[in-house]
């Protein structure tokens, strides 16, 4: 152990001769432990919304989903898209046709994004398992077609888990003829069945705009025969899943889109991210705060070992070895309520994980989830560390630097006052005896 840290060591733990600079030592580390806690609490608090939205997300959108990079549909045939559905690690491929059309139910309208999938649309995701009412998951039967209406937008349109009448959808006509004194000769006008179901995403992006329904359905209601809005993919369990998207993308080189389910939703994601950031900025400068009262504890600690101070100077301690015993007292302050408070945030985390201690509203069934989710990742725990340890470092540098220069500068000119006061008395001493010689 080097001298600094050893003498650094025993000034944070030895009791000082003003009990104040000890109570104000124990602040400084409470105060560094408490924004600590606070910065690894906040970020996981994020991480588990971000977590949960995936999740969330995960029940409806594919593994990859593969758009055009030009337009809105590209031929189902494209000998591009058949090289991807036949590769080994594509389990289930799936055509989709999406855009926007009209629903209309006994007098109530909404625009709605209708999306027609192939039959093995379940297959490829988990929409079975956000299914609700009485009926079951179908999308045809003969010439007869259903639509599987969000939650929010079966609430918009009164329709219920049944609908007891048609859903009539309005698409406008992409060729011919219109005639101009027939308004309604510019629209595709068809009509969807129930199945009895309902999807609930939790997400309003699908509940309040979507409706799922056969592609055969949504090509005729577009115009889109034989073409197609994006290929969905799900891959083979075992998979490795980045080699996979990487050759996809070389396959589909820049005529199509390749985006996996977080890319699908990059805006939301992004937000997210963007907030993460924020409150972990604002967090730091609360660290920042927290730290000023490791300057007034060094400064004090400075003053009240000036005498320890002397004592090191006549012992041949440098200047700088002086310095590094004060410096390296801020660093402990700040590296030991750097631990507690990362270890007190963990344990929170998971109190919160495990029991749910603070709920997100007054009665249960209110929310997604009745509590406040959490999940720890390494690395911002990592990250925090990091700040805390650094921004402590740059808190007490200039204020160590500064105390210690002008008690090193006073002890110097006071040692030099000393050492020239003899020669100076003994010079003035001969002279009186003169002086009194000659007049006698």
């Amino acid at each position: 152990m080097s001298l600094p840290l050893f003498i650094a060591r025993r000034y944070l733990f030895s009791k000082k001769k003003q009990n104040v600079i000890n109570i104000i030592s124990a602040i400084s580390v409470v105060g560094v432990a408490v924004a600590t806690m606070a910065m690894v609490v906040t970020l996981s608090v994020f991480n588990g919304f971000s977590d949960l939205v995936a999740s969330l997300f995960t029940a409806f959108d594919p593994q990859i989903e593969i758009t055009p990079t030009k337009g809105k549909t590209a031929p189902a045939d494209d000998p591009v898209l058949t090289q991807i559905r036949e590769l080994p690690a594509v389990a289930v491929a799936t055509e989709c046709v999406e855009d926007m059309a009209l629903a209309t139910y006994q007098g109530r309208q909404a625009m709605v994004m209708l999306k027609g999938v192939d039959d093995n649309f379940d297959e490829q995701t988990h929409i079975r398992e956000i299914l609700y009412g009485d009926g079951t998951y179908e999308l045809h039967a003969a010439d007869m077609h259903y639509g599987i209406l969000g939650l929010r937008l079966a609430e918009r349109l009164g329709t219920g888990y049944r609908y007891q009448e048609p859903i009539k959808i309005y698409a406008p006509r992409r060729e011919g003829q219109v005639d101009l004194t027939d308004p309604s000769d510019g629209f595709e006008e068809d009509e969807l069945y129930s199945p009895g179901v309902i999807f609930a995403v939790q997400q309003a992006k699908y509940d309040a705009n979507y409706i799922l329904t056969s592609i055969g359905f949504a090509r005729r209601m577009f115009d889109q025969q034989g073409m197609l809005s994006s290929l969905q993919l799900r891959l083979k369990p075992g998979s490795d899943f980045e080699a996979v998207k990487q050759q996809i993308k070389q396959i589909a080189g820049d005529k199509y889109h390749v985006r996996d389910r977080y890319e699908q939703q990059d805006d939301t994601f992004r937000i997210m991210q963007v907030e993460k950031l924020i409150a972990y900025i604002f967090l730091t400068f609360i660290l920042v705060v927290a730290c000023f009262n490791i300057i007034g504890s060094l400064s004090m600690l400075v003053i009240d070992k000036r005498d320890d101070v002397v004592t090191l100077r006549n012992m041949g301690a440098s200047d700088k070895t002086i310095v590094r015993i004060f410096l390296i007292e801020g660093r402990l302050i700040s590296a030991i309520g750097a631990v507690i408070g990362i270890v007190v945030g963990l344990v929170l985390c998971l109190l919160q994980q495990q029991f749910g201690i603070i709920g997100l509203g007054g009665s249960a069934g209110s929310f997604i989830v009745d509590a406040y989710p959490v999940s720890v990742h390494p690395l911002d725990v990592v990250v925090v560390f990091v700040t805390v340890i650094a921004v402590g470092f740059l808190a007490v540098w200039y204020p160590v630097h500064y105390f210690a220069k002008r008690l090193l500068d006073r002890k110097s000119q006071l040692f030099t006052e000393q050492e020239t006061a003899i020669p100076a008395t003994s010079h003035a001493i001969s002279k009186f005896f003169r002086n009194f010689a000659q007049n006698n």
